[in-house]
């Protein structure tokens, strides 16, 4: 044996070759996040959803740019007083349905009794949806998050405190807790009108986050009590490692898929709920929103019927868009699926 096949030994053996593929390119190691969006980028439901949303959040950010540029507002007629635009109360005929045709000026029509323009409330009644939507998902996912992860590390009293807390939440009717906060707001601030608009939306927010957190915090708890008992976190635990940095170093880096799979299939949720307290009066009243509109529209329904349809069938596609790319974000982060 020759002094370089000892060196050979010495070392473990030759080293192994590159892997590659059958078209001699070498294969890299890829994580479990980029081969989720690499299984999102080629699903087609997941891209054309995600368009829609893409769209519809576009349409809600730049209301008051769009409106600007059109020549449409929400809170005032078009150039005249609103009689001039007005038959019996709905628009006239040269203004579009429901006596006229479509009209690019107004291309769904005029609102009943005050002329004010259904696209210029349409946008701004998304941009109403997007904001309660994306503050509710935020402040319930910091919530449920940070709640999971203590509860599940947690042993003895206080994981079974923090259990009793969110099975007493869960008890509670969140529609009744919106029924019982509205009147209370509204007597409190409806002599200021400023005050008002911006009180219905911190608690109309609030109540979405105070029954929205404890799904999440059920899942994150179930997910750390699994994990927890894993050998990176006793060995973190064994080198003293703070308890904090174990959460949130150690953890939370393994929990981002069911998170991000909560975050998308919660925002069609809050959006559902939010147009649906603003239809039955307890929401926000004044702000534009879709829930409103579908409120003063349903008298009208027989007379007017794009009045209804509008903002019903922009509630439907973006509630069924951001419904199903949340199902294509949980199918591509779940590692046992097919799809």
């Amino acid at each position: 044996m020759t002094v370089a096949d000892l060196e050979v030994l010495g070392s473990g053996g030759p080293e192994a070759p590159p892997a590659v593929d059958e078209s001699g390119k070498k294969i890299t190691g890829r994580s479990p996040t980029r081969i989720a969006f690499d299984r999102l980028r080629k699903d087609k439901v997941a891209v054309i959803c995600a368009a829609v949303v893409f769209v519809l959040v576009l349409l809600g950010v730049f209301a008051p740019l769009i409106s600007n540029l059109f020549g449409v507002y929400v809170d005032k007629p078009p150039s005249r007083p609103a009689a001039q635009y007005l038959q019996f109360g709905l628009p006239r005929e040269e203004y579009g349905p429901p006596f006229g045709a479509f009209t690019l000026a107004h291309p769904l029509g005029l609102a009943p009794a005050t002329a004010y323009d259904n696209f210029a409330g349409l946008l701004y009644g998304i941009r109403t949806s997007f904001a309660v939507a994306l503050l509710a998902t935020f402040f319930t996912t910091l919530v449920g998050v940070t709640v999971g992860l203590i509860a599940g590390f947690a042993r003895g009293s206080l994981d079974k405190g923090i259990s009793f807390v969110i099975d007493v939440f869960l008890s509670f009717p969140f529609l009744l807790g919106a029924l019982a906060l509205a009147p209370i707001i509204t007597s409190r601030f409806a002599t200021q009108p400023g005050l008002l608009e911006k009180a219905q939306f911190v608690s109309l927010t609030a109540v979405l986050v105070v029954f929205g957190w404890m799904g999440l915090a059920r899942l994150i708890r179930g997910q750390v009590l699994s994990l927890r008992e894993r050998e990176f976190v006793q060995a973190a635990q064994v080198i003293g490692v703070p308890t904090h940095r174990i959460l949130f170093k150690e953890l939370l880096p393994n929990l981002v898929a069911p998170i991000v799979v909560t975050i998308s299939l919660s925002l069609p949720a809050f959006v559902a709920a939010e147009a649906t307290l603003a239809y039955l009066g307890i929401g926000l009243t004044g702000v534009p929103s879709l829930g409103q509109t579908i409120l003063r529209a349903t008298p009208q329904y027989d007379q007017y019927p794009l009045y209804l349809w509008a903002p019903v069938i922009t509630v439907m596609v973006l509630v069924m868009a951001l419904n199903l790319l949340g199902d294509s974000v949980r199918d591509a982060f779940d590692p046992s699926t097919r799809r």
